[in-house]
């Protein structure tokens, strides 16, 4: 299992909370639980990695005003709500906003823990690709005017002497350009330079 992620589990039934825990630890995750929405929101940190495990039905705070909460704070975390039968519209209603699953009670261990290690995937999937692009962003932010204008062209798939002709300078001084561009970019190749392109959110005209 994910060592480093911690499975954050809101709700307000005792029993519910420590079963939740007891089953989640057994399976190798490690584990918060809280028994309100304040409570967990209080003691959050933003940069927590792991998911959230929430109880859609709590008093002051429930699982739908929970995630609107995250939301507008800016906390990207995967949501897994669990739910009584009769509280399925307002778990479909939190799916439609952006939690990854709904689970009902009484519900298959397997099934739970699967859910669990789903969410941990897509969260450390999405914090990847942050990485990935803020690198990018960061690499592309030290290339000059020039250098820029000539990575625009080579991801856009024109050659060194039709880069020279639109820049009005020799292809020598494109090749050093270029150089420097590859560098700059962390690129061993032109196609590494497109994906860094893409990964700093570039819109490539072709």
């Amino acid at each position: 299992m994910m060592s480093n992620a911690t499975v954050y589990v809101v709700d307000d039934d005792d029993d519910v909370r420590d079963s939740l825990a007891v089953l989640l630890e057994s399976a190798g995750f490690k584990v918060a639980s809280y028994a309100s929405a304040l409570t967990f929101l209080a003691e959050l940190n933003p940069a927590a990695d792991g998911c959230l495990v929430t109880d859609v039905r709590m008093p002051a705070m429930d699982g739908v005003q929970l995630q609107q909460e995250l939301k507008d704070r800016g906390i990207n975390i995967p949501i897994i709500v669990i739910t009584g039968h009769g509280d399925v519209p307002l778990a479909v209603q939190v799916m439609k906003d952006g939690a990854l699953d709904f689970i009902e009670k009484p519900f298959d261990d397997e099934q739970f823990l699967a859910s669990v290690q789903r969410a941990i995937e897509i969260r450390r999937e999405s914090q990847s690709q942050i990485s990935v692009s803020q690198v990018a962003i960061e690499n592309l932010a030290q290339l000059t005017p020039r250098e820029r204008e000539v990575m625009d062209l080579l991801v856009a798939g024109h050659p060194n002497k039709i880069i020279g002709h639109k820049l009005e300078i020799s292809p020598r001084t494109v090749e050093v350009h270029r150089g420097r561009v590859m560098e700059k970019m962390a690129a061993r190749s032109l196609s590494d330079l497109v994906r860094a392109a893409l990964a700093a959110g570039l819109d490539i005209g072709v």
